[in-house]
C-alpha cells in the first residue's frame, strides 16, 4: 500500500466531499464521457514517480531487446521467427508484409505491483492499443477546487499520453505533407465492421486528439481509396496518415481483408500516406516473444544487464505448443497455484486460465489444451492492494490495479488503471471482468 492512497481515503472520511465525490464532479468531454464514463472508478490512482520512470526506462530496454530476437537468434529471419512463436503461415505473412525492421515505440505494458516491484505481465505493442486518452480524465479531476488542492499539497503530476502521441504523429507525417508544413489530416482506420463494435471509443480518441489539434476522420480500411498520385484518401479527403486500430486477425477473419488492405501497404511502400503502426509490430506484441526473452536457452545471446533486465521485470514465462517438453508440462502440472495460462495472440483477458482457480482435473485438460493451441504459461504475481472508497456507502476496500504504462519514440508516455476490488477474480480486465473499473493515474513523490 502507498502512504497517499491512504492519506486520501481520510481526507475523505473526514468530510472533504469534492475528494470523496471527484469523479462524479469533474466535468468530462462529452464524447469522452459518454464512451468512458460508466466505467471510471470513482478516484484516481496513485503511483511512486521515481519506481515509475525506473520501470518505464527498464521498459524501453526490454522493447529494444524484443524488437532484436529475430536478429539475435534466427539471423534475421521473420520467417523462421514467426513460426517459433506458433504464428500461422497465414497470419505470418500479413505481418511481415509490412515489415522494415524498424517497429514504431507505441506500447502499453500492463503490469502488478507485487509490493517490491513491478511486474510485467504483458506488453501491448502496436497503435490498436486502448487507453491512449485516458488522461483526458486527470485533466477533468484538476478541474475539481478541492482535488486541485490535494495535488498541489502532495505534488501530483501526469504525462498527457495524447499529447506525446500527437508529437509523433506530426513527426511521421511530416515527409509527405505538402512542403512539410501544415497539420496532417489522419485516418482512424478499423477492420470490417468495427467502427460499428468500436465507434464511441474511437470517437473518443478523435476527441482527445482533436484537443491537441489533430483532425482524424473514422473509417474501416474497405473505404479507404487510392488517388492517382497513390496517396490514400477517406470519404474523399486526402490522408496523410494512418492510425490503425486493426489487428491481423480482424483482417484474416474478413476474406477480403488482406486484399483490400494491400493498398494501404503500396501507399506506405511509396511514402505517400504513412502507416502507423505497421502490423510488423504484432511479431512482438504477441506474447510468445516474452517466453523467448524469459526462456534460458536464449540467455546465451543476451548480455549480463540485459539477463538482469529480464529477471527484474519478467515473471518466469514459456511457450506451451505441440513441442512442449513432457517435463515442462509435469512441471506445469505441479505448479497448478503458482502459474495462469494465456493466449499467445489474445487480449483483454480473453481465455486466459488462472490455475489457481481450477481443480487439478481443470488445469491438467486446460493445459492440453494450452499445448495443443500454443498459449504462454506465465508466473502468478500477486499485486499488492490500495484502499478504495466507496462514496456512497462509505465502505473501505482493498483494491487491485494493472497499471497500463505507454510508452512512444520519447519514451514514458503516461498511465492508467484498471482496477477491481482483491477479491473480484484473477483477471482484471473491462473485456473479461464486469467488475473492472478505469481509472486515471497520478505520479507522486
Amino acid at each position: 500500500m502507498t502512504q497517499l492512497s491512504r492519506i486520501y481515503v481520510d481526507e475523505c472520511r473526514n468530510g472533504n466531499q469534492g475528494l470523496r465525490d471527484v469523479v462524479a464532479r469533474a466535468v468530462l468531454p462529452p464524447v469522452y464521457g459518454g464512451a468512458w464514463g460508466r466505467h471510471l472508478l470513482h478516484q484516481p490512482w496513485f503511483v511512486e514517480a521515481g519506481e515509475t520512470a525506473a520501470f518505464a526506462r527498464d521498459l524501453e530496454s526490454l522493447f529494444a531487446l524484443l524488437v532484436s530476437l529475430p536478429d539475435r537468434l534466427f539471423d534475421g529471419d521473420l520467417k523462421r521467427y514467426a513460426a517459433a512463436l506458433g504464428l500461422p503461415p497465414r497470419h505470418a505473412a500479413l505481418l511481415r508484409r509490412s515489415a522494415d525492421g524498424r517497429p514504431a515505440k507505441l506500447a502499453r505494458a500492463d503490469a502488478y505491483h507485487d509490493g517490491r516491484r513491478y511486474r510485467l505481465l504483458e506488453f501491448n505493442i502496436g497503435s490498436e492499443i486502448g487507453g491512449l486518452d485516458m488522461a483526458v480524465c486527470n485533466a477533468a479531476l484538476l478541474g475539481v477546487p478541492e482535488f486541485s488542492a490535494f495535488a498541489a499539497a502532495h505534488g501530483l503530476e501526469y504525462v498527457d499520453t495524447a499529447a506525446r502521441l500527437a508529437e509523433d504523429l506530426r513527426e511521421r507525417a511530416r515527409p509527405v505533407l505538402s512542403g512539410g508544413a501544415g497539420e496532417p489530416v489522419i485516418g482512424l482506420i478499423e477492420g470490417h465492421g468495427g467502427v460499428a463494435a468500436y465507434g464511441p471509443l474511437m470517437r473518443s480518441m478523435r476527441e482527445a486528439m482533436a484537443m491537441q489539434g489533430l483532425d482524424l476522420r473514422i473509417g474501416e480500411v474497405g473505404e479507404l481509396r487510392t488517388r492517382s498520385d497513390g496517396k490514400l484518401t477517406l470519404h474523399g479527403a486526402p490522408l496523410d496518415l494512418v492510425l490503425r486500430n486493426f489487428g491481423a486477425s480482424q483482417l484474416l477473419d474478413d476474406p477480403a481483408g488482406p486484399e483490400v488492405a494491400e493498398q494501404l501497404f503500396r501507399a506506405h511502400d511509396a511514402g505517400r500516406t504513412v502507416l502507423f503502426t505497421t502490423l510488423e509490430s504484432g511479431l512482438y506484441a504477441h506474447k510468445n516473444a516474452l517466453a523467448m526473452v524469459s526462456d534460458p536457452r536464449s540467455a546465451h545471446v543476451f548480455t549480463d544487464a540485459e539477463r538482469q533486465l529480464v529477471e527484474r521485470v519478467l515473471p518466469w514465462s514459456r511457450t506451451l505448443g505441440p513441442a512442449t517438453s513432457a517435463a515442462l508440462l509435469t512441471e506445469c502440472q505441479e505448479r497448478r497455484e503458482e502459474l495462469i495460462l494465456k493466449p499467445g495472440a489474445g487480449h483483454g483477458g480473453l481465455d486466459t486460465i488462472a490455475g489457481w482457480e481450477c481443480s487439478d482435473a481443470a488445469w491438467r485438460e486446460a493445459l492440453k489444451t494450452a499445448a495443443e493451441r500454443g498459449y504462454l504459461v506465465q508466473e502468478r504475481v500477486t499485486p499488492r492492494t490500495e484502499p478504495v472508497l466507496d462514496p456512497v456507502t462509505g465502505k473501505v476496500e482493498e483494491c487491485i490495479a494493472a497499471l497500463g504504462v505507454f510508452l512512444t519514440s520519447r519514451g514514458f508516455a503516461g498511465a492508467h488503471a484498471r482496477v477491481n476490488r482483491a477479491d473480484g477474480g484473477a483477471i482484471v480486465g473491462l473485456s473479461s471482468n464486469p467488475d473492472t473499473r478505469i481509472a486515471c493515474v497520478f505520479t507522486h513523490k
